[in-house]
């Protein structure tokens, strides 16, 4: 039985049906991402475990404990938004400290939680100052601070790092995967971006139109997609019908359904290779390619249809533009929908 459990959640804003009977389990410890694009669910299922939102139907457990009905403030939880929410007048420490002195908590127990608190989010002599006197990065270390440091059951952030610049994100990405592997705690984490997804999660739940199209390690995800959805999200695949991959590789496809094919699973060459009956080859024409990072893109077509291929930058021969290249692909990469 998962220790966090939504059942047969359903969520209507009027006539806008934004979750349908959303079935899911977290099991105790697990960091879980919620995926998908803007408007999928994704974030009104989080605060509905928050209990910031109302369900129009189902039931929500934690530990064992039914929550659906439980006020916001008795469900122990700490979230973390893509504001920060700090007071603009209090100094660091005391955003942190805040909600345990609402609960009235011990001086000497708040000052030993919160510097403990400061230690683990690498603020350690920013505690004094106010949030105008923080970068951004820091103030959003102010808001985890502030969610870990009454030690909540589960730790839910909701996109917190989609405002921060890329190389600090990258760096607060690895911090809180650090933290939750410190703590061990539940933690429920919003976005997106499947890159950050990739990186962060024990288990993605893939959403679509209110709905889970997809539940899958990160690996298995991106690896094994299980519909055109799926595929088309994760890792930039080619997908295409039994009858556009036929006329590509210029033969009848023994499949029966829609095909997807990572593109750096796909091999260019200047001459044809020898392949057994376990590939394709077909030669295609460059019409395009972009550089992403280590990696060149390139877009190309055969028969009119176009489709991407990537290669590594330290390994590639640059193909130029208009002219023929050979395809390899191996028949083990093209994936079934």
């Amino acid at each position: 039985m998962g220790y966090i459990i939504f059942e047969g959640i359903n969520k209507y804003f009027g006539t806008n049906h934004v979750l349908k009977n959303i079935h899911l389990e977290i099991n105790q410890g697990d960091f879980v991402t919620l995926l998908g694009s803007s408007g999928c669910g994704k974030s009104t299922l989080l605060r509905c475990l928050a209990g910031l939102e109302t369900i129009s139907s189902g039931r929500i457990f934690l530990d064992g404990e039914d929550i659906t009905e439980k006020n916001p403030k008795d469900r122990n939880v700490g979230m973390i938004f893509q504001q920060y929410s700090l007071f603009p007048n209090m100094s660091a420490f005391d955003n942190i400290a805040f909600g345990l002195k609402m609960k009235k908590m011990a001086k000497d127990e708040i000052e030993e939680r919160v510097y403990k608190a400061i230690k683990m989010v690498e603020l350690v002599g920013k505690e004094k100052q106010v949030p105008a006197q923080l970068s951004g990065g820091q103030q959003q270390r102010v808001a985890l601070a502030r969610a870990i440091v009454a030690e909540p059951k589960v730790l839910l952030l909701d996109e917190p790092l989609s405002a921060i610049d890329a190389k600090l994100r990258r760096s607060l990405q690895a911090r809180i995967r650090e933290i939750h592997k410190e703590l061990k705690i539940t933690s429920i984490f919003v976005t997106h971006d499947q890159d950050e997804a990739m990186i962060m999660s024990d288990v993605i739940h893939l959403f679509n139109n209110g709905t889970i199209e997809q539940s899958d390690k990160p690996i298995d995800l991106y690896t094994a997609p299980k519909t055109p959805f799926a595929a088309g999200f994760i890792g930039h695949y080619n997908i295409l019908t039994k009858e556009v991959f036929s006329k590509m590789i210029h033969k009848d496809f023994e499949g029966t359904y829609d095909i997807a094919i990572r593109p750096e699973t796909i091999e260019l060459s200047s001459i044809p290779h020898e392949v057994d009956n376990q590939a394709y080859q077909f030669i295609a024409t460059i019409k395009d390619h972009t550089l992403h990072g280590n990696v060149l893109r390139y877009t190309l077509f055969v028969n009119d249809i176009e489709f991407k291929a990537d290669v590594l930058f330290r390994s590639f021969k640059l193909f130029h533009h208009g002219k023929p290249v050979y395809v390899s692909i191996e028949k083990h990469n093209c994936l079934i929908l």
